[in-house]
């Protein structure tokens, strides 16, 4: 299982994608993936997740934005040494794929800032890594 990593302020965002042949046909060029994601904050402030920025990639270079609040419905306040847990999922129509993307913060001081998803690949079992 591979895991991806990226550290902004402190705040740190571990990305383990999984493959979803049960939810998947290739036949009809269906391919699901899900995506479990840690956001552990290490820094001195408590801070609050409040928006998400994605790109999503398939391997013929088509790319898509998705813009939101929060995750999973929630918006979710971590104070230091505190992690926030979930999973989500994405479809593609092709085999392989990639996302990356950012999470907008706010501290408890009020500031704003955005923090890093590390890129991760997306890629059905057998499959050919071919993202353009």
């Amino acid at each position: 299982m591979t895991m991806y990593y990226a550290t902004t302020r402190g705040i740190e965002v571990l990305v383990t994608p999984r493959y979803l042949p049960q939810r998947s046909k290739p036949r009809e060029q269906q391919y699901a993936f899900s995506y479990t994601i840690i956001i552990s904050n290490r820094s001195k402030r408590t801070v609050q997740l409040l928006t998400r920025h994605w790109r999503v990639t398939d391997e013929t270079g088509q790319t898509r934005e998705v813009h939101g609040d929060g995750v999973v419905g929630e918006q979710p306040v971590l104070a230091p040494g505190e992690t926030f847990e979930y999973t989500s999922g994405v479809p593609l129509p092709t085999p392989t794929g990639m996302m990356f993307g950012t999470y907008g913060m706010r501290s408890d001081k009020g500031e704003e800032f955005h923090i890093e998803i590390p890129a991760f690949s997306l890629d059905a079992d057998g499959a050919r890594r071919v993202v353009n």
